[in-house]
């Protein structure tokens, strides 16, 4: 399997599209500096106990306020309690390191017992702010390394089930151990079977540094306030599925390149190489495909081999995905298989929407009636085959009586679709757009603007269809337009631009409008 991670840089965020074989499995996209990202650290204020949710609501500085129930503490909270006052009151630091570690929490209690409003509290986000809801919070702190997983307040050494030889296991104990301090444990993960064991004891050191570090923040902050920040959503997914079956990792801005290149020279010095920075003159997603996938994709209907196709539905309770045969005649005098090999196809196809929409939660999956037992056996064993890959933890049922398959996903960030989903910026929500014929005459408004301040060169970017209109013929208004206003014009298509929208831009890509 040849694998492509293709990010693309603005100013407002960072796109990350995972391919496989050339085919669109996976697109994150992360605002920039929005924070309250999975992982980060908090130092929180509780604001409101509800007891008979046995939760209670905290201050982190989002908008909503987050939650926290009363298992989300962890067992080892008390012995968080104890670190976080010794940092809050003015005494010496206390170090987990030499101190005795506090009775565990017992699972049958009372979060009324434990917090009480105006109380500090140190947190970590466990999932993101998903439509209404603020952010889901955790007292069981754990820093994510590239081979191991930091776990203060415990001594035990946990390996990935992932890893089956023993002596491996073994290997892979005895290095953490040696190096791990007193009150801390670590779970090894996967891609601990093949590092050096000097790569796990400088990830268990640089990650229990980090751990101090988040200490010493919150010795001189005020609540509430990010004590630790997880890393960039591109350099986690690179973290965690950085392997040899890369071929290149390529980013088109130089600032995110030399970070991500030093990021991976320091995980993995044999694959730096394969970080390539883009120069092209269209945009990265558009010169590898990854533009026209995204508008294909993300649609209701989603096409399938041979003229099926997948209605795909999100409601606030769950996800619904209806399998449909369409103009389909193959074996028509076999509709069982005919049925089975569709449905097979589509099981590929959602499995593959699952991961690129990240849709979590509930999602039922009507597929195409199958009267024998055997065929929907093979349906869910095949199925259960293609999400196999899936990192993200799910469950899956056997069909029903009435061909519906029910899978629940872990759901930490919305669905791309929503983060994906805006007013457009063409009509405003109207669904009417302004007279394309007076565009012609816009653009020539602007362009001249442009000319009179000075201006020598502009670059205009378009829909496609706009560029071939502006470029046809060999007088085309774009000669007519350099000609008549005595500067460079450049036109080029983009399919993320709207229908008639263009940007003015300059040579080094930045805006000559001002908005």
């Amino acid at each position: 399997m040849n694998r492509e991670l293709i990010i693309n840089v603005t100013p407002t965020e960072v796109s990350i599209a995972l391919c496989e074989d050339k085919v669109l499995v996976e697109l994150n996209k992360e605002q920039c500096q929005t924070g309250f990202s999975v992982g980060d650290i908090y130092l929180g204020r509780v604001r409101k106990i509800m007891p008979g949710l046995n939760a209670a609501f905290v201050n982190i500085g989002h908008e909503k306020d987050a939650f926290i129930h009363y298992l989300d503490l962890g067992t080892s909270y008390r012995s968080l309690e104890r670190i976080v006052h010794s940092c809050r009151d003015g005494r010496r630091q206390q170090r987990v390191e030499s101190m005795k570690l506090e009775p565990i929490l017992e699972k049958e209690g009372r979060i009324g017992d434990i917090l009480k409003p105006g109380d500090e509290v140190m947190v970590q986000i466990a999932k993101e702010a998903i439509s209404t809801k603020g952010p889901r919070l955790t007292a069981d702190i754990s820093l994510a390394g590239r081979n191991v997983v930091l776990v203060p307040f415990s001594n035990k050494v946990f390996v990935s089930n992932k890893i089956r030889s023993n002596a491996a296991k073994k290997r892979l104990r005895k290095v953490a151990q040696e190096v791990l301090p007193q009150n801390f444990g670590v779970i090894i993960r996967t891609a601990a079977a093949d590092a050096e064991d000097i790569d796990i004891m400088q990830d268990i050191l640089s990650l229990v540094e980090r751990w101090n570090k988040t200490l010493a923040t919150m010795r001189k902050s005020e609540a509430p306030a990010r004590l630790m920040s997880e890393m960039s959503r591109v350099n986690t997914i690179i973290r965690d599925s950085l392997n040899d079956t890369f071929s290149q990792i390529t980013v088109d801005d130089e600032t995110m390149f030399n970070e991500i290149k030093s990021y991976v020279h320091a995980i993995k010095p044999d694959m730096e190489h394969k970080v390539k920075l883009y120069k092209g003159k269209v945009s990265i997603f558009e010169n590898f495909d990854v533009a026209k996938q995204i508008k294909s994709l993300f649609a209701k209907y989603v096409s399938l081999r041979r003229g099926a196709y997948l209605i795909v539905e999100h409601t606030e309770a769950m996800h619904v995905i209806d399998v449909n045969s369409g103009n389909r005649t193959k074996a028509e005098d076999d509709q069982e298989q005919t049925a089975l090999e569709v449905n097979l196809a589509a099981a590929k196809e959602i499995a593959r929407q699952l991961r690129l929409r990240d849709m979590g939660g509930i999602v039922i999956i009507d597929f195409i009636d199958l009267r024998k037992a055997q065929s929907r056996q093979i349906l869910y064993e095949e199925m259960q085959k293609l999400m196999a890959t899936d990192k993200a933890k799910h469950t899956i049922l056997p069909l029903t009586k009435f061909g519906l398959m029910q899978i629940t996903r872990q759901r930490v960030r919305p669905i791309a679709v929503e983060e994906t989903s805006d007013i457009c910026p063409t009509c405003h929500g109207t669904g009417k757009v302004g007279p394309t014929i007076l565009l012609e005459k816009k653009i020539e408004d602007q362009i001249q603007m442009l000319a009179e301040k000075g201006c020598r060169y502009v670059e205009l970017k378009t829909s496609p269809y706009v560029r071939s209109y502006l470029r046809a013929g060999i007088f085309s208004l774009q000669m007519r337009w350099m000609l008549k206003y005595k500067l460079r014009i450049k036109i080029s298509a983009d399919l993320s631009v709207g229908m008639i929208d263009v940007a003015y831009l300059d040579k080094e890509g930045k805006s000559l409008l001002m908005e």
